[in-house]
């Protein structure tokens, strides 16, 4: 593990390179699983949803 000391614009900066250094169908299934980890935070919204349509993402083999 290494530790970096750098400015909040600095260390921005650097996530968004590493984000586009991706490929276009990996950015996507990064998007779909932050926002399927933000579900997980604690919030006072209600916990009623809506189930529109469900996403399966599958592991290649």
């Amino acid at each position: 593990m290494e530790i970096q000391f750098q400015s909040k614009s600095e260390s921005n900066k650097q996530q968004e390179q590493a984000f586009l250094a991706l490929s276009p169908v990996d950015r996507f299934i990064a998007f779909i699983r932050l926002s399927n980890q933000i579900l997980k935070f604690p919030t006072k919204a209600s916990t009623e949803t809506k189930s529109n349509f469900v996403l399966e993402l599958k592991k290649k083999c």
